[in-house]
């Protein structure tokens, strides 16, 4: 299986010292970064939470309707519990696609600059 990454340079990486750190945090391209990873992974992962949490409590609380045939022996308990691996699968390949389009250009940057490598 081939790689696109290439082979590691024989050249070390040079050390940011700490004032470079803090200066790069304070940075505007750093804080767009923060801000476009915040704005995008937050409100997700509290919509995902609420989501499951009304899927417990629907099943602790609405026995009745949770135990309500769709089709055959699958109930609405059944079809929510897949719905919540399905909105699993999907929020890791969307934020893998954005973080791939987004961030991840963002912070290669950040790091090249860092490094000092060109």
């Amino acid at each position: 299986m081939a790689t696109e990454t290439p082979p590691p340079s024989k050249i070390p990486a040079q050390r940011p010292s700490a004032e470079e750190f803090e200066a790069v945090q304070e940075s505007a391209e750093f804080g767009e970064l923060r801000r476009s990873y915040r704005s995008f992974a937050f409100p997700l992962t509290v919509g995902f939470i609420a989501w499951y949490l009304l899927y417990v409590l629907l099943s602790n609380y609405a026995g009745d309707f949770m135990g309500t045939s769709v089709v055959g022996n699958i109930n609405v308990a059944l079809v929510l519990g897949l719905a919540q691996f399905l909105t699993t699968f999907l929020i890791a390949w969307w934020y893998a696609r954005t973080a791939a389009a987004k961030f991840d250009p963002k912070a290669e940057a950040i790091k090249t600059r860092m490094e000092g490598v060109e």
